[in-house]
């Protein structure tokens, strides 16, 4: 081929390339007008795909919940537009739900003001949220794209549609401008990081971690101080999006009282705003608080305002001479002042507390103590009597085999005493996640299911055990390895959810403690293992004789591993101490989250 036809065929080949180029990590801008994936086919109908949404009246600065579900899908694209004129550019902008499998794009002047997905992996649901600007339109109809597959999708799929409560007269937007966001009342710069003087005896503070100095780029610090009617409430912590309190009646989200301190371009607006379940913040368009201050230095964000203890006026606010589960929250925040859902699970009071009553200094937990349970019988379970039982099956057997107990062989009493014990601390341990979720959580990835492959396992093996075929049936070969099968599965399964486990939000252990540790414990178990077999190995090997050009065994294998009580015991009681380092470790780190 001439160069010229050569170029004139590339040239062909990119364009057409390009017309049918796909977009599996979601940035779609260029179809923000169309809503037309270009994948060179032409859409399905009719639409097999829902748009939900959890009302249909809204206010400039309100946020409606809007869901995308149907049968699997790798790619999507939403908007919000005039419902009048629907070739017209999106409008509003949008929040997220789930940062994994979605994001934000900018189409038009509007920032955030549709989403997309953030890979092509499938996908049976989305949810976002969308919040109203000041100059929306009277009604407003939800779109959206969905991709099957490459040459399987549906355009702008019709969802519903929202109107405003009150199109004469409405209110300013709560996102869009920074003066929507600002407080009515002069706001100051705070000239040093705060003190913990006092706390405890002149005023209530709460402290992560526990006693830390408020002046550090590491501590989460929250006071309160009652000065006659009124209470001055300082706040602070390693955070460059914003922070947030909330007083509730319950250790769970929603219905609430928060009070919320947010980086909106280099500058903190403070704002109340109400909880409703897990859903994104009510902010309130108008609040009580006084003397409103702010600093950002140095990756810490400060703010203190003042507010009355008592605001009958103001919907929605909580009195401060009652009780109450203190919440505390960090998070990232967008440029426009939209704030994300805190990554990490908030900081809880154990307790009920009155910040108007006796002056305390106390801390809190970012996992509560069902969780926390579960994770440390896990431990327990998995780190320790689980291993210990199976070196003990595995290699003293004929070290204890002529020691007895309760008229059974001392090893089979201990292996079974163990395994029994892990299968009692698994099942509890199974059970207290559903009862503090109050059922299946959606948001833990593999990790429960995982757990319950471990917990079937786990209760499989003993009732298997319960049939095993006396020692010279002829069964008993295949019985030995079904056991050893499904047990050797349940632990490396039990490993690798401990692992997804550990960096979950709900327990959140150190990183990258957490993971260090569990290899180390991992390829402390294999040493002890591989150790333990090259010994046995040692042993067979000195009782083999070269005689005749033949080898003779003088000694069966079971009487040659006996001969290495000592060692095994040795071995035996180091494995069993480093396994308790382990777990002490574990143990302390949960205690401390």
């Amino acid at each position: 081929i001439e160069l010229p036809d050569f170029a004139v065929a590339l040239w062909m080949f990119v364009c057409l390339y390009a017309s049918v180029g796909g977009y599996p990590n979601g940035k779609v801008r260029g179809a923000c007008t169309s809503m037309v994936p270009c994948h060179g086919s032409s859409p399905q109908l009719p639409p097999e795909h829902t748009i939900t949404v959890n009302g249909t009246e809204f206010k400039p600065g309100d946020s409606i919940e809007v869901h995308l579900s149907g049968p699997d899908f790798e790619g999507f694209f939403i908007q919000a537009r005039d419902a009048e004129h629907l070739d017209s550019p999106a409008v509003g902008s949008f929040v997220l739900a789930d940062r994994r499998r979605s994001q934000l794009l900018t189409c038009g002047r509007t920032k955030n003001s549709a989403v997309s997905h953030t890979s092509k992996a499938k996908k049976k649901d989305i949810k976002v949220y969308w919040i109203a600007p000041g100059d929306a339109p009277k009604h407003v109809q939800f779109l959206a794209t969905v991709v099957e597959k490459y040459r399987i999708f549906w355009v702008k799929i019709p969802g519903p549609i929202v109107s405003q409560t009150d199109v004469l007269s409405p209110t300013p937007p709560l996102h869009t401008t920074s003066e929507a966001m600002s407080t009515s009342y002069p706001v100051s710069y705070i000239s040093k990081p705060f003190s913990a003087s006092g706390c405890g005896s002149m005023k209530f503070c709460i402290r992560n971690p526990s006693n830390c100095d408020p002046g550090s780029a590491s501590c989460f610090f929250l006071s309160f101080q009652q000065e006659e009617s009124s209470v001055f409430i300082e706040m602070s912590g390693p955070s460059e999006g914003y922070l947030a309190f909330a007083l509730s009646h319950d250790q769970w989200m929603g219905g609430d009282d928060a009070y919320l301190c947010i980086n909106e371009d280099h500058r903190v607006h403070v704002s109340t705003a109400h909880l409703k379940e897990r859903s994104y913040p009510l902010l309130d368009l108008e609040n009580a608080l006084e003397d409103v201050s702010w600093r950002l230095a140095d990756g810490v964000l400060q703010c203190s305002f003042r507010r009355s203890i008592r605001l009958p006026a103001y919907k929605g606010r909580f009195n401060l001479d009652s009780s109450y589960y203190i919440f505390l929250a960090d998070g990232e925040a967008s440029e426009g002042g939209l704030i994300y859902k805190h990554r990490r699970q908030p900081l809880v009071t154990d307790g009920l507390y009155n910040v108007t009553g006796l002056p305390q200094d106390i801390g809190g937990s970012r996992s509560p103590r069902l969780i926390k349970a579960h994770g440390a019988l896990m431990f327990v379970a998995w780190i320790t009597t689980v291993s210990i039982g199976v070196i003990v099956a595995r290699f003293f057997k004929p070290v204890w085999s002529h020691s007895f107990l309760f008229g059974k062989e001392l090893w089979f009493q201990v292996h079974r005493m163990l395994m029994l014990t892990t299968v009692v601390l698994t099942s509890i341990s199974f059970v207290l996640p559903f009862v503090y979720r109050g059922g299946w959580s959606q948001q833990a990835g593999f990790h429960p299911y995982l757990g319950c492959a471990v917990m079937a396992l786990t209760v499989f093996q003993p009732l298997m055990a319960g049939f095993r075929p006396s020692r010279h049936a002829p069964r008993r070969q295949l019985f030995n390895w079904f056991h050893w099968s499904t047990g050797t599965t349940a632990r490396i399964l039990a490993v690798v959810t401990m692992f997804l486990g550990m960096d979950l939000p709900a327990l959140d252990l150190p990183d990258p403690w957490d993971t260090y540790t569990m290899i180390g414990f991992v390829a402390w178990h294999v040493g002890i293992d591989v150790l333990l077999e090259i010994h046995s190995y040692c042993l067979v090997r000195k009782v083999e004789v070269i005689e005749d050009d033949r080898v003779q065994i003088l000694q069966s294998l079971t009487s040659a591993e006996a001969e290495g009580c000592l060692f095994k015991q040795i071995v035996l009681t180091i494995y069993v101490c480093g396994n308790t380092v382990f777990l002490v470790a574990f143990l302390i780190a949960i205690n401390q989250v």
